[in-house]
């Protein structure tokens, strides 16, 4: 199963660090976020990955390109520019890195990706949070069920907008805008989707969280799976301080 990752934003929140980077690649413990992301659903087995990028895109092709010679030591032949690898680099990852366009919002992103997503489901996140999530439980829920969309539901930190959910503890009934820190559920990202999902994305303004979710609801086809772990995502500066300080000490979604 392929995992797509939406990293295009432009991350005005930590401007900080967005000036020069795109916020995937803001590092936590010296590596990118996107990294921690991707080597924890690799510890799932999910080693395909397809990265929806726009804003400063550059730097995430560059960093890929020159994985392996970061990583590891090698010989380089000068006069024929063949190369000899010295170590390997304990990533077995396939990465496809796209410019979806620097203005294309989360749902115009994913259906640029279209392409090389609509043979089968896929896992989908976002490229700025963290999460113990046990990911190979959220898919199986998913296969499980009729749902074109399982998202993974964590406890509200205070502000961001909630979940109404079914009883039945599978669906998603309807949202509501952030209130009271009531502990509520919100929608941690960590998707697991159908291909019919992108025939509820309609061209590049389209925003996965609003119009496909929502018609999501009133279909019945939007589930969500309970996450009760760690989740943590990287919106400010104080984030990133936050979760520079667990990784020295507890790293809890370091799971490989």
């Amino acid at each position: 199963m392929k995992v797509a990752i939406l990293a295009g934003g432009f991350g005005t929140r930590l401007s900080e660090e967005t000036s020069i980077r795109p916020k995937p690649m803001v590092e936590i413990g010296g590596k990118p976020i996107l990294w921690h992301i991707m080597k924890m659903y690799a510890h799932h087995g999910f080693r395909e990955f397809i990265i929806l990028g726009g804003y400063k895109v550059e730097s995430i092709k560059k960093y890929f390109i020159n994985y392996r010679g970061d990583c590891t030591d090698y010989t380089i032949d000068l006069e024929t520019g063949d190369i000899e690898w010295l170590q390997p680099t304990h990533e077995d990852w396939r990465v496809t890195v796209l410019d979806t366009g620097p203005d294309a919002m989360t749902g115009g992103r994913l259906k640029r990706a279209m392409r090389y997503l609509c043979d089968a489901p896929f896992c989908l996140t976002y490229g700025d949070g963290v999460s113990n999530v046990d990911v190979t439980a959220l898919v199986r829920q998913h296969q499980e069920s009729d749902s074109w969309c399982t998202l993974t539901a964590v406890v509200q930190p205070g502000r961001y907008g909630s979940l109404r959910v079914s009883r039945d503890g599978r669906h998603v009934n309807g949202f509501r805008e952030k209130g009271a820190t009531d502990g509520g559920l919100i929608n941690g990202g960590f998707f697991v989707c159908n291909p019919e999902v992108f025939e509820l994305i309609e061209g590049d303004q389209t925003v996965w969280e609003n119009d496909p979710m929502e018609r999501m609801v009133k279909m019945g086809k939007l589930g969500y799976y309970h996450h009760q772990g760690f989740w943590q995502s990287m919106d400010s500066l104080r984030d990133k301080m936050l979760l520079e300080e667990l990784w020295n000490t507890e790293p809890a979604w370091k799971v490989w």
